[in-house]
């Protein structure tokens, strides 16, 4: 990883309301590096899209400093924070497109609020619109488009000015799973040949699973652990963490004297999380017994022995799920181990 693009530092944001005043973050610590995919993810109220929009200031923490390649946004004029937010792009939840524009004016937008001249806005907006894939709906309204399109084009429109951070809050929630996949894809491009840093905040360990590197977890207004998204998804440590990626299953799971697998590592590659990959398709997780694998020139070699679920409806899940993914296993009995 190169070096960090945003550093945030013992970053804190109250609210003042009828009852009181309300603490929406609470010394946030963060360095996000250059070129990342980086995923910031909590429950509904935990503070995330407060975090957001206090990274590019359109909320002004409480206190703590945000810094932009090194420049702390707090000591900036209001001039120097509009040129500094042109490197940072937004995508919403609700797309916020301007429903009397068309999809071309739309993208122009943000080049229009900078100056640029009217032919070089709109050139640069039909390259984009290539980008996504929409230069044939240039002239179309949003309400003519699809919510993957809308979201293409708020994409386009985030592109405009060339940013250095695209900051999605929420940007695949009110898509069907398709679609999420389909946009999930264009913003992992758009990062690896734009060197654009993208910052993903979600509720969905989908979401995080299918494109970030790493990911921090935010509950009750703090940040509660933070890694890389592998580390994260195999071993997490927070209560928070372990409810976000096995779900309910991670409370009611019960194991008894239910059956065991041996499963075996026969050539796979070392870096796929197998059991990571189960737990979560499955939403079941196992209890491991026994453990002797290796990597040997980047394969996995060797074996695994697991608990399945005293559920028998959890069970046949995992039992189906590598049954489809192809990887070999056997029953035991205590005597086998």
């Amino acid at each position: 990883m190169e070096q960090p693009i945003i550093q945030i530092s013992h970053l804190g944001k109250e609210f003042q309301t009828a009852e009181g005043t309300v603490r929406a973050l609470h010394d946030i610590n963060l360095d996000i590096s250059q070129g990342e995919i980086f995923g910031i993810i909590g429950l509904s109220g935990a503070g995330k899209s407060t975090l957001v929009r206090c990274i590019n200031y359109l909320e002004v923490p409480t206190e703590g400093d945000v810094l932009f390649e090194g420049n702390r946004l707090g000591q900036m004029s209001p001039v120097e924070l509009r040129k500094t937010r042109q490197s940072m792009g937004m995508i919403f939840q609700q797309f916020n497109l301007l429903a009397q524009r068309t999809v071309l004016r739309n993208v122009c937008f943000p080049l229009e609020l900078v100056g640029t001249p009217k032919a070089q806005a709109k050139a640069r907006a039909m390259e984009l619109l290539k980008t996504v894939g929409l230069e044939d709906r240039a002239g179309a309204y949003p309400a003519q488009l699809s919510g993957g399109q809308k979201q293409r084009v708020a994409i386009a429109r985030a592109l405009a000015t060339n940013p250095k951070v695209i900051l999605c809050d929420e940007a695949t929630s009110a898509l069907d799973p398709n679609t999420t996949k389909s946009i999930l894809g264009l913003l992992k491009e758009i990062n690896r040949t734009m060197k654009v840093t993208v910052i993903v905040i979600t509720h969905e360990m989908a979401v995080i699973e299918a494109i970030c590197d790493r990911v921090a977890i935010i509950d009750q207004s703090r940040i509660v652990e933070f890694g890389k998204v592998s580390e994260i998804f195999s071993e997490p440590k927070s209560k928070i963490g372990r409810q976000l990626i096995l779900g309910d299953a991670a409370e009611q799971v019960k194991f008894g004297d239910s059956r065991q697998i041996r499963i075996i590592f026969d050539g796979r590659e070392s870096t796929e999380p197998v059991i990571s990959n189960m737990v979560l398709a499955c939403k079941a997780p196992v209890n491991i017994m026994y453990a002797q694998t290796r990597d040997v020139g980047g394969t996995a070699m060797g074996q695994m022995i697991i608990q399945l679920p005293q559920d028998e409806e959890d069970s046949a899940r995992v039992l189906h799920y590598l049954e489809n993914v192809k990887i070999p296993y056997e029953e035991v009995t205590e005597h086998d181990i």
